[in-house]
């Protein structure tokens, strides 16, 4: 067992070690001019001496990714469980939010700017990225609410429970592996909308990394646009193995793909 994750966390440490040093050498043998393709030790210097600003940055995308997930996380279950409770809801109100999602936000964060006014880009980048974060979760936990076994439900029926204690009890258990696995699209989806807000925002008006990587290729400071590309990276990687460590948290003691996962 430990043989084997060993051997799972050292072969993509080694892939992407190889993948660097060939990156390296064929930058330094081939002489690639530095705004074409900078070697990875020159982007590593081009961190080291932008970290303030680089990190400043990645606080502001890193806070506008948090809220619009945790705002996602809010309305899609709770948008689910109303649908879950009324058929009617959910035909009016589920082809609005299919609508939502399919409209690219490219073309809707302008106007979200317009709306809200260039006196208020926090709010509008929070907007646009709860946009594209939010039907993941919607879909998924609305999806885990349907899929509950009706064996159970008819058991719950014939002892009187409630319609609380069905959804809480019943339901909400049944959904909790569909709603975690929603959660790991939307984190990484808030932080792809937080960064196509800012740089649709663009101007200076916002200072996150999208912001670095737009002033950065400006200024044709391209090691500096590929550090701030290498936190956004880590951004996405760490956010997405912080939601599987959850998931796996919630589901190791009793849902059948983390009891395989542990086996």
């Amino acid at each position: 067992m430990e043989d084997s994750r060993a051997y799972r966390i050292f072969l993509p440490l080694a892939v992407g070690i190889a993948f660097l040093l060939l990156w390296e050498g064929l930058v330094r043998h081939y002489a690639v001019p530095e705004f074409v393709l900078p070697a990875p030790s020159r982007i590593a210097q081009s961190l080291v001496d932008n970290f303030g600003s680089l990190m400043g940055s990645l606080m502001v995308t890193l806070k506008v990714t948090i809220l619009a997930f945790l705002l996602a996380v809010v309305g899609g279950v709770g948008l689910a469980i109303v649908f879950s409770q009324s058929r009617a809801i959910e035909g009016a109100l589920f082809p609005y939010a299919v609508i939502l999602q399919v409209t690219p936000v490219v073309s809707i964060a302008p106007l979200i700017l317009i709306w809200v006014g260039f006196d208020r880009v926090e709010l509008a980048l929070l907007i646009i990225a709860w946009i594209v974060a939010f039907f993941p979760i919607l879909s998924n936990t609305t999806l885990g609410l349907r899929s509950a076994d009706h064996n159970l439900r008819d058991l719950f029926r014939l002892y009187g429970a409630s319609r609380w204690q069905v959804l809480s009890e019943l339901l909400l258990p049944s959904a909790l592996p569909y709603m975690l696995g929603g959660m790991k699209i939307s984190g990484g989806l808030a932080l792809i909308g937080a960064v196509v807000a800012e740089f649709v925002a663009g101007s200076g008006a916002s200072t996150g990394l999208a912001w670095r990587i737009i002033e950065a290729g400006n200024r044709l400071d391209i090691p500096k646009m590929f550090a701030a590309l290498l936190l956004l990276s880590a951004l996405g990687i760490t956010i997405f193995f912080a939601l599987s460590w959850l998931e796996h948290t919630l589901l190791k003691r009793w849902h059948e793909s983390a009891l395989r996962r542990e086996a």
